[in-house]
């Protein structure tokens, strides 16, 4: 089994083990900075599974920033009908590449 984690980030829960890139919402760090994400809600290590209440105390989980971006367009169109009113309107979310490089208990 491998080692995986379940972590809390920008307002959402992502399951990690190392090696994964993943996106996330947008963290202030520098391209190839080593970060460290702290809200570890679970860790797993083959059959032996620690689940915080709500953080595992003293869980880490290194990653390494490997870039950042704009998601694609996401376009909102808003219509009622009959009273001549339509809106346009369109979104790109920022996001940073992490690769999980480290999981400590």
């Amino acid at each position: 089994m491998r080692t995986y984690a379940v972590i809390k980030t920008g307002g959402k829960q992502y399951k990690v083990a190392i090696g994964e890139k993943l996106k996330v919402e947008q963290i202030p760090a520098d391209v190839d900075s080593q970060i460290v994400l702290e809200e570890v809600l679970m860790v797993a290590d083959g059959e032996q599974v620690v689940v915080g209440a709500p953080l595992v105390a003293g869980a880490t989980v290194t990653a390494t920033v490997v870039s950042h971006g704009r998601g694609d367009k996401i376009r909102i169109f808003k219509m009622r009908r009959r009273k001549h009113y339509q809106k346009h309107q369109g979104h790109r979310q920022n996001f940073t590449e992490i690769r999980i490089d480290a999981i400590s208990k």
